[in-house]
């Protein structure tokens, strides 16, 4: 039994390094890519819209509505680049107090979406979904129940029935934003082991076993690393060598850098810095989403009310952060952005003003320059890439 188990193990995670190397490697190809964006639904969206990108000039072109759903605000694509998927950010679902979960197929030579299903979230207020390295398995977070999830996936790309619900409890010490969770996001780590879910109710990054088997979340011990209180953590990157995360904290317009012991599971909160410049005083401001460049050099993080992205530089050493400026998005509430698969731009989605906007990355000092294309996109909250395949 004990040789069974290890046998599987080891079946496992080849599988899983077996669809990260051909993610790699269709990233570091390709010249093309499709542009998937998550929106609100409301007067002007009607879904998901979807772009084509050229990935060594950066030009963008819109091909139109990829798939009509219900505010599909968040996104995530499957390893093996067959399936989308979707979170419904709505309160209810079936008749019950949750939001949805729906998978699409894509089609490869137009990026056009065709659904497959819809389950329920586990909660109202669904907002980030993640999917699992081996494919398995789809990850959601829901801010308004403040629980999280786990479904299968299927072969065929349809959704299963959900194996974990777990609901958050607690609050904290903003009574008008923490009076109890809001899980705002839910992130594995690159291992495949453990999954981090940003409370921003609790001022917690709650940490969960991750059976890769069975899709079952359980808690870790220590099960969380707490952030200052009433900073209001948001969304979570990990860093590519694996050692260091950072969290964006949507309250106090700041990212926190932890140290990650991979092997238990440990997040150990080093250091915090501000991602306004010195001389905004930030009452009107909210964080959205940060991410790390695939150099892992550059830190980005997305200001809503400075409408801006903050460019920070990563010390190889510690992790931590210096901050080297901000750069307009040219638009209003910048939340979700994307890096693309080549690193070489990135593409900031403005909310409130419609739009979303390219900039090349200078790859020396992390310096976002935009390139001139500037389209609609209504609603836009979300951007996720999809290298073409030719």
């Amino acid at each position: 039994m004990t040789q069974f188990r290890s046998f599987s193990r080891r079946a496992s995670v080849a599988a899983v390094l077996t669809l990260m190397a051909i993610a790699t490697s269709a990233a570091e190809l390709a010249r093309e890519a499709y542009v998937y964006i998550g929106t609100y639904t409301g007067q002007k969206s009607k879904g998901i819209y979807v772009f084509h990108m050229n990935l060594e000039t950066g030009e963008l072109h819109p091909i139109g509505l990829a798939g009509e759903i219900k505010s599909p605000s968040f996104l995530a694509i499957h390893p093996n680049h067959r399936y989308l998927y979707a979170v419904n950010e709505v309160d209810t679902f079936e008749g019950k107090n949750s939001g949805g979960v729906t998978g699409f197929s894509i089609d490869s030579s137009t990026g056009k979406l065709s659904p497959l299903n819809t389950k329920a979230s586990g909660g109202a207020g669904p907002c980030y979904i993640t999917i699992d390295k081996a494919g398995k398995f789809a990850l959601v977070a829901n801010y308004g129940a403040g629980t999280v999830e786990s479904l299968p996936i299927e072969q065929n790309g349809n959704l299963g029935e959900p194996v974990s619900v777990i609901q958050h409890k607690g609050s904290s010490v903003d009574k008008g934003r923490q009076e109890g969770p809001h899980a705002h996001s839910i992130n594995l780590d690159a291992q495949n082991h453990f999954a981090i879910a940003a409370d921003l109710g609790l001022d917690q990054l709650i940490v969960y076993k991750f059976d890769q088997k069975t899709g079952a979340l359980s808690p870790n011990d220590p099960p969380f690393a707490s952030i200052k209180p009433g900073g209001g953590p948001r969304h979570f990157a990990f860093h590519p060598n694996g050692r260091f995360a950072y969290s964006n904290n949507e309250m106090a317009s700041s990212v926190t850098m932890l140290s990650y012991d991979a092997k238990r599971g440990v997040l150990t909160p080093q250091d915090y810095i501000s991602t306004l410049p010195s001389d905004y005083d930030g009452k009107n401001n909210s964080t959205a989403e940060v991410q790390v460049h695939r150099s892992g050099k550059f830190v980005y993080c997305s200001n809503r009310g400075h409408n801006s992205i903050a460019i920070f530089r990563v010390d190889p050493a510690t992790g931590k952060l210096t901050h080297v400026g901000n750069e307009s998005t040219q638009g209003k509430t910048p939340r979700n952005f994307g890096i693309d698969p080549t690193g070489k731009f990135l593409i900031a989605a403005n909310q409130d003003s419609d739009s979303i906007v390219v900039f090349k990355i200078n790859q020396d000092t992390g310096a976002l320059q935009p390139i001139g294309t500037k389209l609609e996109a209504p609603a836009a909250v979300c951007v996720k890439f999809l290298p073409i395949a030719r």
